[in-house]
């Protein structure tokens, strides 16, 4: 786990992105990592152009299904 500054989607002002904190879990596959910011678990992914990763807490959120035996 690493916690880091990254650009954040719901954060966005207009199209300028902004910084925030989030902490990257681990690695999914080929540039697709598991972040969570605020709470949230969702999908990120790392700019090498820009050094950052780029958090998409708005539509790449990751939902786990209930549990089952929690009835």
């Amino acid at each position: 786990m690493e916690k880091c500054e990254c650009y954040i989607h719901s954060l966005k002002q207009g199209e300028k992105h902004v910084l925030g904190e989030a902490t990257i879990l681990k690695r999914l596959g080929d540039n697709d990592y598991l972040a969570e910011v605020g709470g949230v678990k969702c999908h990120a992914i790392f700019n090498p152009f820009v050094g950052r990763y780029f958090v998409d807490d708005v539509y790449g959120i990751i939902h786990t299904p209930p549990d089952r035996d929690a009835r």
